[in-house]
């Protein structure tokens, strides 16, 4: 049987000493993977494409809606469209919950129930607030644009008086805000290491492919750097 290492191969990676601001985004299960660090939470708000808003509509029921976010120093900008009921409740003041999550791979054990995923993962509550100020509503586009492909911004028409009018933008402070990751190998039953089955994990990441030209793009527009050369934070 091979040798069992002595501490949990699951375990996150050290945290410091920040402690949670409420007991609303305490981490329970698996305590030792959260993370109450900025640094931390920001680097995963960074890196991820995809938020999920939740909150609850007129009637209780919970909805949830995939967006494009952007974080900028203590704040997270979300848009969608004016008509968006689950933004109209938001800009009114409703409570809501933001979550991104990264899989950085998946996690094979030996046995059925040990099999996982590494991740990292960033839970956000508060209240949101509607943005009007235009100077605001337009770094705010800026913000999720640049999040999404940095240096893009500086290369394109910003939006419309009209089109401003017609986008709903929101901010949630990053106040009650944890994280939680899982790192390394799988942890099985100490007399499951015997097993003949493979085990170890599969890396996961985002790849990108050759840009792709409009087949309506003018004659004589190059590649700009920005896309030529583009790559999530954190690729390998």
């Amino acid at each position: 049987m091979s040798a069992q290492p002595e501490q949990p191969r699951s375990a996150a990676p050290p945290t410091g000493d920040a402690q949670p601001v409420s007991d609303r985004v305490r981490v329970r299960r698996k305590r030792e993977r959260g993370s109450y660090d900025r640094a931390v939470i920001d680097a995963i708000l960074d890196e991820a494409l995809i938020a999920h808003l939740g909150i609850a509509d007129e009637s209780g029921q919970p909805i949830v809606i995939p967006t494009l976010h952007a974080r900028d120093g203590d704040v997270v900008y979300c848009h969608g469209s004016v008509a968006s009921r689950t933004l109209r409740a938001l800009a009114a003041g409703a409570r809501v919950c933001l979550t991104v999550s990264l899989i950085d791979g998946l996690v094979l054990a030996r046995s059925a129930m040990h099999h996982s995923a590494n991740y990292r993962s960033a839970v956000l509550l508060g209240t949101a607030r509607s943005v009007e100020e235009p100077a605001e509503k337009l770094a705010a586009l800026r913000a999720v644009i640049e999040h999404i492909v940095p240096g893009r911004w500086g290369e394109i028409r910003p939006p419309s008086e009209n089109e401003l009018a017609a986008t709903a933008v929101i901010a949630i402070p990053i106040e009650e805000a944890s994280a939680k990751v899982r790192t390394g190998a799988p942890v099985d039953d100490e007399e499951d290491y015997a097993l003949g089955a493979w085990a170890g994990v599969i890396p996961l990441g985002i790849s990108t492919g050759a840009p792709e030209p409009d087949a309506l793009l003018a004659p004589g527009i190059p590649l700009p750097p920005h896309v030529e050369g583009y790559r999530r934070p954190g690729a390998g």
